[in-house]
């Protein structure tokens, strides 16, 4: 096992264009990170800038102690499982895994000790003797991965492995994933564009975007307190709601005003929201995650906290998604589309009216000019 360092580092090809901007980023020894955003972010080129398949224009790149930039691959001390599952076709899956034991000259017996154990780890003992035609996409992954853990390696290097899967596989294969990790504890640097592997799977998560981190913390601190737009946007299924109004002083504190089928509602913040006094009378973006906003009944018998109740706003349904716990309610507020978690009893039905409870105890407000988040 081993830490990893990024310190600084840049990614310029010849033509100019700049891929990474300064990447800096502390990975403890046995800490699974994930490098998560859109396509053309960087996530990739920095995982094979870790792996040695591409160079680093500037800064450092380090694997425990070393540094590593003129280190070539096969010296880092690295495994990588790719998206694409790169078994050999004529051998079986016991031949898969000892076929790199095998370059390196590892004892016969020892091999067979090594991917039994492997076999174990990922409970694919019953699959050894077949080869990858035989087998589904889930467990050909299971045994690109056991490749990777027979190396023994200090790091393993993901690079969206569950892309190619169905979605009941991709749910096992987090999970096989996962607990590959805690028997392990090996450090891993996991690379993804679907937030949900980022939350489910990471010890930390590095949101990035156009070549630059814009948050990097533990899943529930990006999650809870996202750091701009972006980040609040991206992270969360279904995406958090970005709400157009003013605050104004209402009350001795303030209040956010929310444009609801032409009247003008008062959402008051918690504890009196003394801190945005110099944002009164001015434009802001209020964010609230749809389980924020929920039908009034299921909020009142939930009761309010820390002597704060959320407001109840009525609004027009315009269409529902019932996902068996709860059912989504779609409604238009302040001019922007808004998603709610609501309890099935509540009965929402399109071109109905229904009274939501919005929770702005949880509500994140943002700069509209420069998209950050507002106060601490």
């Amino acid at each position: 096992m081993a830490s990893l360092s990024i310190r600084n580092v840049r990614k310029v090809y010849p033509n100019g264009a700049e891929i990474l901007k300064g990447i800096n980023l502390e990975i403890e020894d046995g800490q699974f990170l994930i490098l998560v955003g859109g396509s053309g972010c960087g996530k990739s080129t920095l995982l094979n800038m870790i792996a040695g398949l591409e160079s680093v224009s500037e800064g450092e790149i380090l694997i425990g102690e070393r540094v590593v930039n003129d280190v070539p691959p096969k010296s880092r001390d690295i495994a990588m499982v790719f998206q694409s599952y790169a078994l050999y076709p004529t051998m079986t899956v016991r031949e898969n895994i000892s076929f790199g034991l095998g370059i390196r000259k590892v004892p016969k017996a020892e091999q067979e000790k090594i991917v039994a154990r492997v076999a174990e780890t990922l409970q694919m003992t019953h699959l050894l003797d077949r080869k990858p035609a035989l087998l589904s996409g889930g467990q050909r992954q299971r045994v690109a991965m056991g490749r990777a853990i027979a190396r023994d390696p200090s790091l393993f290097l993901f690079d969206e492995p569950l892309s190619n899967l169905d979605a009941k596989l991709r749910v096992e294969m987090r999970a096989e994933i996962k607990l590959m990790h805690q028997r392990l504890g090996t450090t891993i640097v996991y690379v993804t564009h679907d937030q949900i592997e980022a939350m489910t799977l990471g010890d930390k998560i590095a949101v990035m975007r156009d070549g630059v981190v814009q948050q990097y913390g533990t899943p529930q601190e990006i999650y809870d307190r996202p750091d701009n737009l972006y980040v609040a946007g991206f992270i969360g299924s279904p995406s958090m709601n970005f709400l157009k109004g003013k605050l104004v002083q209402h009350g001795g504190g303030t209040a956010f005003t929310l444009d609801v089928d032409g009247d003008i509602a008062l959402l008051p913040l918690p504890a009196g929201g003394k801190e945005y006094g110099a944002w009164h009378g001015r434009e802001v973006i209020l964010g609230i995650r749809p389980e924020h906003v929920t039908d009034a009944l299921s909020a009142r018998q939930s009761g309010a906290h820390e002597g704060y109740a959320p407001t109840e706003v009525t609004c027009l349904v315009e269409m529902t998604e019932p996902t068996g716990p709860d059912t989504l309610v779609f409604t238009w507020v302040g001019g922007v589309r808004a998603t709610c978690r609501t309890h099935p009893r509540a009965h929402a039905m399109p071109g109905e009216r229904i009274s939501l409870a919005f929770d702005l105890s949880h509500a994140i407000l943002f700069d509209p000019a420069t998209e950050q988040r507002l106060g601490a």
